[in-house]
Protein backbone atom coordinates (compact mmCIF):
# COMPACT_ATOMS: atom_id res chain seq x y z
CA UNK A 1 0.00 0.00 0.00
CA UNK A 2 1.27 3.45 -0.89
CA UNK A 3 0.52 6.62 0.98
CA UNK A 4 0.74 10.24 0.02
CA UNK A 5 2.82 12.93 1.69
CA UNK A 6 0.11 13.81 4.22
CA UNK A 7 -0.57 11.93 7.45
CA UNK A 8 -4.04 10.41 7.20
CA UNK A 9 -4.30 9.34 10.86
CA UNK A 10 -7.19 11.82 11.19
CA UNK A 11 -9.24 10.06 8.51
CA UNK A 12 -11.46 8.37 11.12
CA UNK A 13 -12.47 11.80 12.43
CA UNK A 14 -14.96 11.96 9.55
CA UNK A 15 -18.21 9.98 9.47
CA UNK A 16 -18.09 7.45 6.63
CA UNK A 17 -21.14 6.01 4.90
CA UNK A 18 -20.94 2.63 3.21
CA UNK A 19 -22.54 3.09 -0.17
CA UNK A 20 -21.31 0.45 -2.66
CA UNK A 21 -22.59 2.48 -5.62
CA UNK A 22 -21.63 2.23 -9.27
CA UNK A 23 -19.67 5.32 -10.29
CA UNK A 24 -17.79 6.76 -13.24
CA UNK A 25 -14.17 7.87 -12.91
CA UNK A 26 -12.96 10.28 -15.58
CA UNK A 27 -9.18 10.31 -16.06
CA UNK A 28 -7.51 12.09 -18.98
CA UNK A 29 -10.77 12.01 -20.96
CA UNK A 30 -11.36 8.29 -20.41
CA UNK A 31 -14.48 7.14 -18.52
CA UNK A 32 -13.89 4.11 -16.26
CA UNK A 33 -16.70 2.21 -14.50
CA UNK A 34 -15.87 1.67 -10.81
CA UNK A 35 -17.54 1.15 -7.43
CA UNK A 36 -17.63 3.62 -4.53
CA UNK A 37 -17.29 1.58 -1.32
CA UNK A 38 -17.66 4.39 1.20
CA UNK A 39 -18.03 8.13 1.27
CA UNK A 40 -17.33 10.93 3.75
CA UNK A 41 -17.43 14.71 3.59
CA UNK A 42 -13.74 14.81 2.65
CA UNK A 43 -13.20 11.73 0.50
CA UNK A 44 -14.16 8.28 -0.66
CA UNK A 45 -12.86 4.75 -1.03
CA UNK A 46 -13.23 3.35 -4.54
CA UNK A 47 -12.59 -0.02 -6.18
CA UNK A 48 -11.17 0.56 -9.66
CA UNK A 49 -10.68 -2.03 -12.43
CA UNK A 50 -7.35 -0.61 -13.58
CA UNK A 51 -4.29 0.90 -11.92
CA UNK A 52 -3.87 4.52 -10.95
CA UNK A 53 -1.04 6.28 -9.12
CA UNK A 54 -0.95 8.52 -6.05
CA UNK A 55 -1.48 12.10 -7.20
CA UNK A 56 -3.71 11.24 -10.18
CA UNK A 57 -6.58 13.71 -10.57
CA UNK A 58 -9.94 12.00 -11.17
CA UNK A 59 -13.39 13.39 -11.79
CA UNK A 60 -16.00 11.25 -10.03
CA UNK A 61 -19.63 11.02 -11.07
CA UNK A 62 -22.28 9.17 -9.06
CA UNK A 63 -25.60 9.23 -10.89
CA UNK A 64 -28.89 9.32 -9.00
CA UNK A 65 -31.64 6.82 -9.79
CA UNK A 66 -34.24 9.25 -8.44
CA UNK A 67 -35.32 12.03 -10.83
CA UNK A 68 -35.75 14.55 -7.98
CA UNK A 69 -32.22 14.00 -6.61
CA UNK A 70 -29.14 15.31 -8.30
CA UNK A 71 -26.15 12.98 -8.53
CA UNK A 72 -22.73 13.77 -7.12
CA UNK A 73 -19.89 15.20 -9.21
CA UNK A 74 -16.50 15.89 -7.64
CA UNK A 75 -12.89 16.59 -8.51
CA UNK A 76 -10.64 14.25 -6.53
CA UNK A 77 -7.02 13.24 -6.03
CA UNK A 78 -5.70 9.73 -5.36
CA UNK A 79 -4.05 9.80 -1.90
CA UNK A 80 -3.51 6.07 -1.28
CA UNK A 81 -3.63 2.80 -3.22
CA UNK A 82 -4.13 -0.83 -2.18
CA UNK A 83 -3.49 -3.36 -4.94
CA UNK A 84 -5.91 -6.31 -4.98
CA UNK A 85 -5.10 -9.89 -6.03
CA UNK A 86 -7.56 -9.74 -8.94
CA UNK A 87 -5.65 -6.85 -10.57
CA UNK A 88 -8.06 -4.21 -9.30
CA UNK A 89 -7.12 -1.42 -6.90
CA UNK A 90 -8.76 0.14 -3.91
CA UNK A 91 -8.19 3.88 -3.98
CA UNK A 92 -8.46 6.54 -1.32
CA UNK A 93 -9.69 9.71 -3.01
CA UNK A 94 -9.59 13.14 -1.40
CA UNK A 95 -12.38 15.44 -2.57
CA UNK A 96 -10.87 18.67 -3.89
CA UNK A 97 -14.14 20.31 -4.96
CA UNK A 98 -17.79 19.48 -5.56
CA UNK A 99 -19.63 20.53 -8.70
Amino acid sequence: MSSGPMDYSEKRDFIRMRVEADISLIHQGQVIAAVCLDLSSSGMQVQAPRPFTVGDQLEVRIDSDHPALKGLEASTEVVWIADQQDGKQKLGLRILSMK
